[in-house]
């Protein structure tokens, strides 16, 4: 047997003696009082968005529902927006078996898609998400030519003498940024979120939810707050729709404990979002005579915890710990990829952890020139002894690499097209090695496009018709850089991730010591206000 194989039976025999048995007491609490027939207590509905596998948060939030049962001082229901399977090392290494698991011992009344969800192709994710065993919603997932959704577009539940419908919408950017998932082998769309549709589809679904006999309508978005390329968010639903109550949001990462949005008749509706990786939970209360108001619950200030999920998430930790814990290299100092104010710094500007990956997928290529899109860098580097793991969690997705030929005017166009939003962040902001460029923020050029000579060590101009070699991920040709660099011409496709070509280039072409040269920026990118 060999070791995949014992850890797949070992995990399959931990699950068993986790999961099976009684139902957990605080959840058959919780739905025997939904049949009260009198609407005494208040309904408090926890939830959280943009999880991406920070699990510890998942026993607090659980716990926190079974203190709130334990009062019994009101109903309680937990949901989530999505964006749950992919994200960190859990994920990344059990392509999104460890999450579903520990989602299941918590037994959710209802969970939404995000973009994320896609990561690894459409029938991966249909498999994964069954396993959560709660009630997935999605009023815009379609078969291409479907006249249902996927998955249905909103579920039921009763607490007390209210019955509360969960709708769910997700972004339908996935279909440019997981492009791939919705394709098949030929590049023939077979699914479809519905872009011009969306808002339609939640309003069909809140209307069909009322006839059916809700009282209230709860919407899980994942849409988030800003317009990107769609122009779909969460205030733009409220604002075209009527008869929803709530917009739990999502996919933006945004902290909103309570916001208030118009809809079409001018009514308000509450908005909220928790943030990213448990940061937040987020706390719906709905008093006896319809009263709704959203709140944050710092996860610090969470001292409770559920012993049946922890028990799982510390399996989880076990058996990463046996694949992950490999040593790789000393780094003297942290690289993060946000900003103090948990704003994503890789996604807007040069960063010490940017250019490291990209002089890796340079160098270990043997390219010209090293790509990484900032949305590509999910986690910090901490400052110590770094293992695989802390590798794996920085680039946790299954992306082969690749090298590329790109004409120089091919690539002044990506250049342009994924800086146009800075200094706002843009998950495509390129991080570059052998390559420097000077954004301009205000008329939204690139100019001062220089390469590095190999023959020389010097910088020279770009030249536009001339060919260059790049190493990056596959993700270029799927999505990435606003695919302005899919019809590039590819030299070699190889089976080696790029999380594995960073672990090489510290381990070995670095001999597993980084020295102060990532410490700081480089200059490889400028950025002026002209």
């Amino acid at each position: 047997m060999n070791s995949k194989t014992s850890l797949t039976a070992l995990w399959l025999c931990i699950m068993t003696l986790l999961l099976t048995g009684t139902t957990n007491g605080a959840w058959a609490a919780r739905h025997d009082a939904a049949t009260d027939t009198k609407q005494s207590k208040s309904i408090v509905i926890l939830y959280e968005n943009d999880v991406h596998c920070a699990i510890d948060g998942y026993s607090q939030m659980c716990g926190l529902r079974d203190a709130m049962i334990a009062s019994d001082t009101c109903h309680v229901a937990m949901v989530s927006a999505g964006d749950f399977l992919q994200g960190a090392l859990s994920g990344a290494i059990s392509h999104g078996q460890y999450i579903v698991d520990i989602m299941r011992a918590m037994e959710y009344d209802a969970v939404t898609l995000g973009n994320h969800e896609f990561d690894y192709g459409v029938p991966r994710m249909l498999e994964m998400v069954a396993q959560t065993g709660a009630p997935v919603v999605c009023a815009n997932f379609f078969v291409c030519g479907g006249a249902a959704p996927i998955y249905q577009p909103y579920v039921i539940k009763q607490f007390g003498n209210k019955r509360i419908a969960f709708v769910g919408v997700t972004t339908p950017e996935s279909m440019r940024s997981e492009g791939y998932a919705f394709v098949d082998g030929k590049g023939k769309k077979i699914y479809d979120l519905r872009t011009a549709d969306v808002y339609r589809l939640v309003q069909q679904a809140a209307d069909k939810a009322r006839a059916e006999g809700a009282d209230y309508v709860v919407v899980l978005s994942h849409l988030g707050e800003e317009v990107r390329s769609t122009g779909i968010t969460s205030q733009g639903l409220v604002a075209a729709t009527r008869g929803i109550d709530v917009v739990i949001d999502g996919h933006t990462h945004a902290v909103v404990p309570a916001a208030s949005v118009a809809n079409i008749d001018g009514k308000p509706i509450p908005v909220s979002q928790t943030g990213t990786q448990f940061a937040n939970v987020g706390k719906l209360l709905i008093t006896p005579d319809g009263h709704f108001s959203t709140s944050l619950i710092p996860a610090g200030d969470i001292s409770w915890s559920n012993a049946r999920v922890k028990a799982v998430t510390d399996s989880v930790k076990a058996l990463m710990q046996i694949v992950t814990e490999r040593q790789i290299a000393n780094l003297p100092y942290p690289m993060p990829v946000k900003e103090k104010d948990q704003s994503w710094c890789v996604r807007r500007r040069e960063t010490g952890i940017g250019n490291l990956v990209a002089d890796a997928f340079r160098i270990e290529m043997d390219a010209e020139i090293g790509i990484v899109n900032g949305g590509g860098l999910r986690n910090d580097l901490p400052a110590g002894t770094l293992n695989y793991g802390d590798i794996v969690s920085v680039q946790p997705f299954d992306n082969h690499m690749c090298l590329i030929g790109v004409t120089g005017n091919q690539l002044m166009a990506m250049l342009t097209k994924c800086t146009e939003k800075c200094p706002k962040a843009d998950g495509s902001f390129p991080h570059v090695s052998g390559m420097r460029y000077t954004i301009h923020t205000a008329t939204h050029r690139v100019t001062d496009v220089m390469i590095l000579d190999k023959a020389t060590g010097k910088y020279v101009p770009l030249q536009p018709e001339r060919e260059y070699t790049i190493g990056l991920n596959d993700y270029y040709s799927t999505g990435g850089f606003y695919s302005t660099l899919k019809d590039s011409r590819l030299i070699n496709s190889t089976t080696k991730l790029s999380r594995d070509i960073v672990a090489d280039y510290l381990e070995k072409t670095l001999s597993g010591k980084v020295g102060d040269e990532y410490r700081e920026p480089q200059g490889r990118i400028t950025i002026v206000e002209d």
